[in-house]
């Protein structure tokens, strides 16, 4: 069982965010970059499917050199390989049809992403990349078992609980629930640093979309406080202020 990771290089949760140009251009002076959360668990969920040598899992990434570390994690936590794409990350599409391009090549069993990257939350790339591969896509998965060349994935539903099984080749975006987060022990750390890590140019692209700036969320209000005994202040408050009766 062949498994490619998409991975995503983002900024760590605690990153104060600001933009340079005009609003324009996210600032990245002094950003700590991180492997996307939900594409960890996409990678954890990954290697416990192909240990004892039921397979192998490599990982891709669509960015410049900078994003190395973060690839070198992904092998240390456990990947066999990995794959970088020589280009900034422009948008979902791009990203799409670059990995895309490597997933003809690889003939991939099976596709994960995170369900989205938690710098954007656009929840796209995976589904752009299930529909340029022509394989089925299933979003947000809690669950994923395999046996032989088939899969059984669950995944939340108003209501309860969606049980699906596919054959392979498929493209599943994972959530919270899938795997554990795996930590790197000193062994994979070292052993990462010698695992291949193939560095391929981007293939052209037509530009669909692009930003045209950058905008910070209001500033929360202060809190206000009103006396327990005061109905119709409160009242007036959820009315005028709040608008939410």
């Amino acid at each position: 069982m062949k498994i490619l990771v998409c991975i995503s290089n983002v900024p760590d949760t605690t990153t104060k965010i600001t933009f340079n140009s005009n609003n324009t251009e996210f600032n990245q002076s002094g950003v700590q970059f991180i492997l996307n959360p939900y594409d960890e668990l996409a990678l954890s969920r990954a290697i416990e499917l192909t240990e004892g040598g039921n397979g192998s899992v490599t990982v891709v990434n669509v960015g410049m050199a900078d994003t190395e570390p973060t690839i070198r994690k992904a092998l240390a936590i456990g990947a066999d390989d990995a794959i970088r794409v020589n280009a900034t990350p422009l948008n979902s599409f791009f990203v799409a049809s670059q990995i895309a391009a490597i997933a003809k090549e690889g003939n991939y069993d099976l596709i994960l992403t995170g369900r989205e990257s938690i710098d954007y939350n656009g929840a796209q790339t995976g589904a752009m990349l299930a529909e340029m591969l022509d394989i089925p896509s299933i979003s947000i998965i809690k669950k994923l078992d395999v046996s032989g060349n088939t899969a059984t994935v669950a995944r939340e539903i108003e209501g309860g609980k969606e049980m699906i099984t596919v054959d392979f080749p498929f493209l599943a975006t994972v959530a919270e629930g899938v795997a554990e987060p795996k930590i790197p022990n000193m062994r994979g750390i070292m052993s990462a640093r010698t695992k291949p890590l193939q560095v391929v140019e981007p293939i052209a692209v037509a530009s669909l979309s692009n930003i045209t700036s950058f905008e910070m969320p209001a500033a929360r209000s202060a809190v206000k406080l009103i006396a327990t005994d005061n109905v119709s202040a409160l009242i007036d408050a959820l009315h005028s202020e709040a608008k939410v009766i």
